[in-house]
């Protein structure tokens, strides 16, 4: 049975191709907020990591009402790293907007949302956004999104849909047109095409429940939260429920509250029809995967299972020289507590304590999902040390081992595609594609995730900063041999002293700095990268030698580079399986797991790696 006066529809995206922002406006054509009311740009971004990066991390769900009609809108990441989100709300939808940027048309996380979405037999229908973006191309992309819906095994059915359900739109402008050339100023052709073109939910509110937990929130009053939606049947307060687990365990629970999404909000009520997304309280620890179900006649839905995490990394308590200096949180049982905390409520996470105790392993879809948590836990106050991103292998049946492999693509202007290309042969990644345009060539590649690391600084240095990078997870393919590590050895500090703008004068003609003046250093931290292979130990606080004789103010002045930073993401990429990240609420430095230069070389040399390091 059709439930006319709903629809459930997900927005799915490459990153910044204004998702959020067309969330944003559907909210106010819709008159969600009062005609007074002070509202931010981008507010379904709540969180302040998602507004500083201008990405989404985490799904959302609001509803708006239009011409009688309650739309559930889900608000997907775009980043691959996120994935795990995208593939279970999914779920919750009968079909999705596929938001594409006029000008850059379909990118590598588009291929990786709508492949999830082309599988969950959702009806598509294009959205193309940014048309009044200078070079805007939008009938290019709409062939160029069909192309794509094609290679990635849509049935002619959605295909048909889409080519017919296209809407050209600026989010930011808050205008969507049946065609391009339109002068409408508003979003309404947007919403009538959703109410009169998307299907309605197909069910039957008077059957057997079943309701399956797709999102879990968590409350430090009533727990975890479950939320999905209601396949068959209904769920009323105070109703027993069988709960059926992934791994097919049983048991009862009562749902105590129940809640509706409404605009921004939930609203309490009383029962949660078929066709509606909603959330119950009252299952103890609820997860991800869970079917809520009728008792007297329990109803069997599919398990969901999310693509394995493809990266790990290792937590450990800091024991930098600097440490209790700027977070309030050092000790190792807290930082054990909030991870484990963490695995509770992260599925797309594993989390999982060391054998020898010595810190906590957290493995995840990427670089950028990973150190989303470390900067949530260094704005909390933690103070902790994390070692390389090891990469995750498996073994086929044979016994062949088997590495995760990323489609890397790159847009770069035409002078530099050969730099690009020798830069990603020297990584290991094999080229599957170039397309050359008049100023500009697309590449693709396939690349080892071990290559991925690292990457985006040298193709940004041998592109003049013009090139454009994007990566996806793709599969697991044959192991790739010894990748290339970096090319350059460390400046390490030989005492914990302040940096003195004297020795930095020195040291910057030997390579980089990574410490300004001032800055407070210690004995074995990372303070510059040598223009030549080796590690080599400096003193940052050298001074200049003082004679009885007058120096003109020409010698004392010192000119200095500015240091180079780096972010989170950049500081994990850059360091050595001997090195680790140290990370504060004020700092990121980067060290040498042994920090004694004594010890350091007489491990070296245990190592066999006496000639490579200092």
């Amino acid at each position: 049975m059709l439930q006319e006066n709903l629809r459930n529809v997900a927005i799915i995206a490459h990153v910044d191709h204004g998702k959020t922002t067309l969330v944003d406006k559907l909210l106010r054509a819709t008159d969600a907020f009062r005609a007074n009311q002070q509202v931010e740009d981008r507010i379904l971004d709540s969180n302040d990591q998602e507004r500083e990066r201008g990405i989404t991390i985490l799904a959302k769900n609001i509803s708006i009402e239009y011409k009688g009609v309650k739309i559930n809108v889900i608000d997907t990441p775009g980043h691959a790293d996120f994935g795990g989100e995208v593939e279970r709300v999914l779920r919750m939808a009968d079909s999705a907007l596929l938001l594409v940027d006029a000008f850059e048309g379909p990118m590598p996380q588009t291929r990786f949302v709508l492949r999830h979405a082309i599988d969950a037999g959702l009806a598509i229908m294009i959205v193309v956004n940014k048309i009044d973006r200078p070079g805007a191309r939008p009938e290019e992309v709409v062939n160029d999104s069909l192309d794509l819906m094609m290679d990635l095994g849509a049935t002619d059915e959605q295909l048909e849909f889409a080519m017919e359900h296209v809407v050209y739109a600026s989010a930011v402008n808050g205008f969507a047109r049946l065609d391009p050339a339109d002068d409408n100023d508003n979003m309404y052709p947007l919403l009538d095409m959703i109410v009169d073109c998307l299907p309605a939910p197909d069910c039957d509110p008077d059957g057997p429940l079943a309701m399956q937990c797709v999102t879990v929130d968590h409350s430090s009053y009533v727990g975890r939260i479950g939320i999905g939606r209601v396949y068959s049947g209904t769920i009323h307060v105070g109703e027993q429920i069988l709960v059926v687990k992934n791994d097919g365990s049983r048991a009862m629970a009562c749902a105590k509250q129940l809640f509706t999404f409404d605009y921004l909000g939930r609203t309490e009520c009383q029962e949660i029809k078929a066709g509606d997304i909603g959330a119950v309280v009252g299952i103890d620890h609820t997860d991800i995967g869970d079917v809520y179900t009728d008792p007297a006649n329990p109803v069997e839905l599919d398990p969901i299972e999310i693509d394995p995490p493809t990266l790990a990394v290792v937590f450990e308590a800091s024991t930098s020289p600097l440490v209790g200096r700027e977070g309030d949180i050092v000790g190792g049982r807290q930082l054990k507590e909030r991870l484990m905390r963490e695995a509770e409520n992260n599925v797309t996470m594993r989390i999982e304590e060391l054998g020898d105790k010595t810190g906590i392993e957290v493995a995840g879809r990427g670089i950028l999902h990973l150190s989303v948590l470390m900067e949530a836990m260094r704005r909390e106050g933690f103070e902790f040390q994390v070692g390389r991103p090891r990469v995750l292998f498996k073994e086929d049946e044979h016994g062949h081992r088997l590495e995760p492999v990323e489609l890397a693509v790159v847009e770069t202007p035409n002078e530099y595609s050969g730099k690009v290309i020798e830069v990603f042969g020297d990584a290991g990644g094999t080229m599957t594609n170039m397309q050359s345009g008049e100023t500009h060539t697309h590449l693709e590649f396939k690349i080892p995730t071990r290559g991925i690391m690292g990457l985006k600084n040298r193709i940004l240095n041998v592109t003049h900063g013009e090139g454009i990078f994007y990566h996806t997870f793709s599969e697991y393919g044959p192991y790739a041999g010894e990748l290339g590590q970096r090319n350059n050895g460390a400046m390490i500090s030989m005492a914990t002293e302040k940096a003195v703008a004297y020795a930095l004068g020195t040291l910057q003609e030997r390579g980089t700095m990574f410490v300004g003046p001032g800055d407070e250093c210690y004995e074995g931290m990372l303070v510059g990268e040598r223009s030549k292979p080796g590690d080599m130990v400096v003193n940052v606080a050298r001074t200049k030698s003082l004679g009885n004789q007058r120096s003109s103010t020409a010698d004392i002045a010192v000119q200095l580079t500015p240091p180079r930073t780096f972010s989170l993401e950049e500081a994990l990429e850059y360091i050595m399986d001997d090195e680790l990240v140290e990370i504060t609420p004020k700092s990121i430095r980067m060290r040498k797991r042994i920090l004694d230069t004594i010890e350091r070389k007489k491990d070296n040399v245990r190592r066999g790696r006496v000639n490579k390091l200092n």
